[in-house]
């Protein structure tokens, strides 16, 4: 514990928890606690990390899913819920924590998940329920075509790091996590614009587009989402960290025939 606080980790004792729990005996102890002093993740080390109350694989070179995305599984949960069978997509997945707490929790839901980087879709096929689809490529444009007009809900959480706070974040990220999975153009709405614009041509009638951000970007975000007319609805839900929202658009239902 003292070897980790002068490393700088804040919650060492915790951390010295977690690295004995992992540890089947002394020499691996010395090297995943050799692996944390030097700048690693903490659950990049120990091979996951805990979310909703269910525990994930991650590993180097995969971004770590955040604790403020619980706010997007929990709205993503929902949505999926309302329907029977649901067609979910996860774009922009790492390691699909979004798709494998559906997975785990919605009968019958048909899972597909995308990321452009191969490294986290090795562990999002752990997470994942066997028969998951699993498509390397950049969002939605992975997608399999006869998925189009078909998906009940799309839930991601793509790159948005605005370009010029990349000095600013912590040095873990920095060093640990691919930068592509982070920052995304100037204002960090690089990849939200696209997959806004990409989303309508996937989505079923009523289908739901829901979208993690941070709360500086949700005036920018909703606006370009007020400007693409296949959206019937357009909203935001604020997290209680005071810094995440959520965007949530919606495709109009399909209409009712006329007599």
């Amino acid at each position: 514990m003292d070897r980790l606080r002068r490393a700088g980790c804040v919650f060492a004792e915790q951390e010295a928890t977690v690295l004995e729990g992992a540890a089947s005996d002394s020499p691996e102890l010395e090297r995943l606690c050799a692996r944390r002093e030097a700048g690693e993740f903490l659950e990049h080390v120990v091979g996951g990390v805990e979310i909703c109350g269910e525990s994930l694989a991650v590993g180097p070179g995969s971004f770590v899913p955040r604790q403020r995305t619980v706010l997007l599984i929990e709205a993503a949960l929902v949505e999926a819920r309302r329907r029977s069978r649901p067609v979910v997509v996860e774009a922009y997945c790492g390691v699909a924590p979004v798709a494998a707490l559906i997975g785990r929790r919605v009968p019958g839901a048909a899972l597909h998940v995308t990321d452009s980087d191969p490294r986290p879709l090795v562990h999002a096929r752990q997470n994942l329920p066997r028969g998951a689809g699993v498509h390397r490529g950049s969002g939605v444009e992975a997608l399999p075509r006869a998925l189009a007009g078909t998906v009940d809900l799309v839930a991601a959480v793509p790159p948005y790091v605005p370009a010029g706070q990349w000095d600013l974040m912590p040095r873990e990220p920095r060093e640990c996590e691919p930068t592509a999975a982070l920052v995304a153009g100037r204002d960090g709405l690089d990849e939200i614009r696209r997959l806004l614009g990409e989303a309508p041509h996937w989505l079923a009638p009523g289908g739901v587009l829901l979208i993690e951000m941070h709360r500086d970007q949700a005036p920018p975000a909703l606006a370009v989402a007020r400007g693409i007319d296949a959206y019937a609805d357009r909203g935001t839900v604020d997290g209680e960290d005071g810094e995440t929202v959520l965007l949530r658009a919606t495709l109009p239902n399909r209409p009712t025939p006329t007599s």
